[in-house]
């Protein structure tokens, strides 16, 4: 018997990404101490008050089916602060709740991707993204973007790609880069897609965290919220990655067919859950910032720990919880860097290679560690990178 090409394909022949951070667990595991600047997990977990919240509903009996859409007070707070926040007027009827983000960016390709259709996105990416659009049918294509750019993608490399595409997807703020789209940018991106009649998917799950410049959504931009698909979620906003809570907000014919394909797959968010999201929700901005605060903080740590060295770059970290820096003096690539990091000092950080070419010679480093840990890390990183680029001079 034979599993079916979709499923068998989904890393095209390729890795996942994730061999650095196997081996980081495997070797906490056996009994190790390694310092994981890995992925995107808040150091800091939900906080009591929303697990109280959550606690409080799954007592009083929320704990059946939920209404698939998501509970109608949750769709109309998300489509109240979508109206707030963007200027977009927004309401219950644009709002589909889903088992979050990734959830989210599988159901989005699957309204408007038809089996070989081309799906654009833009290198470095997430890691999950080539298999999401494989795992919609698409024929994944990505737009290379450049380290001396800051990694924003170029009218140029958008408009070369475009011609024979069904669909776009971005993420600003931006995982790996670190990257908020300029308003050039953003409206290169509008422009490539009305010029060749694309749909947009906005990936802007770290809207929360942005350090410099202002997150645009292109939803707000003229002729856009009929095309555009924006994807949230409460994992990275309000450290609740566990309770997998996300959203789309798109046209209403759109989520209404939406509604279809989640009764047909996930049949909705534990009422429970999406209760907590609704209470975190209505805790307003002091808690977003609350929550983003220890990332703003180890950004200028990062800048600091680099200052007054050559052998590793810090790529301009504008927003979320990462910060990409290009080791490339060190003569090594991204993987051999990371892999000889683990093994000698037992720190493991992201390999840039595993969000995609464009990354090679980078790496991606997660600031989910307490200050002190982190900040030694930094440190042992950059001494580590001279040494090597001592030696390969």
């Amino acid at each position: 018997m034979q599993l079916s090409h979709r499923i068998t394909h989904l890393l095209d022949g390729g890795s996942d990404g994730w061999e650095v951070f196997n081996r980081a667990r495997a070797m906490i595991a056996s009994g190790t101490p390694v310092t994981e600047l890995t992925i995107g997990e808040h150091d800091i977990r939900t906080a009591p008050a929303i697990l109280d919240a959550m606690h409080r509903a799954a007592k009083a009996g929320h704990t059946g089916y939920a209404s698939v859409p998501g509970t109608p007070a949750l769709r109309d707070t998300i489509a109240a602060r979508v109206t707030d926040r963007t200027g977009v007027p927004t309401t219950r009827d644009n709002i589909l709740v889903t088992t979050g983000g990734q959830a989210a960016l599988f159901a989005a390709h699957m309204a408007v991707l038809d089996p070989g259709d081309t799906a654009l996105f833009v290198d470095p990416y997430y890691a999950t993204y080539p298999g999401t659009l494989r795992a919609a049918g698409a024929v994944a294509r990505a737009i290379p973007t450049l380290s001396r750019h800051g990694f924003q993608p170029q009218t140029d490399a958008l408009a070369a790609a475009a011609p024979g595409a069904r669909s776009l997807l971005v993420n600003t703020p931006n995982n790996p880069t670190g990257a908020v789209y300029s308003a050039a940018t953003i409206d290169a991106i509008c422009d490539t897609c009305r010029n060749h009649d694309l749909w947009l998917i906005s990936d802007e799950v770290y809207y929360t965290q942005v350090w410099d410049g202002t997150h645009i959504t292109p939803r707000a931009r003229p002729g856009m919220a009929d095309r555009t698909l924006v994807v949230g979620s409460m994992s990275k906003s309000h450290a609740m990655t566990g309770s997998r809570v996300g959203w789309i907000v798109g046209p209403p014919d759109v989520i209404s067919h939406l509604i279809d394909l989640s009764t047909d797959t996930t049949y909705g968010v534990p009422g429970y859950i999406q209760d907590a999201a609704l209470f975190a929700l209505n805790e307003g901005r002091a808690l977003e910032e609350e929550i983003a605060a220890p990332f703003r903080r180890r950004r200028a740590l990062t800048e600091a720990a680099l200052a007054g060295q050559n052998a590793v770059r810090l790529i301009p970290a504008e927003g979320a919880m990462y910060v990409m820096l290009d080791i490339r003096a060190t003569g090594l690539s991204g993987e051999e860097f990371a892999h000889a990091l683990l093994d000698t000092h037992q720190i493991a950080v992201m390999p840039g290679e595993s969000f995609g070419q464009s990354a090679a010679g980078h790496l991606r480093v997660a600031m989910t560690v307490d200050d002190a840990s982190y900040e030694a890390a930094l440190r042992t990183l950059v001494a580590f990178a001279a040494d090597r680029a001592h030696a390969s001079a």
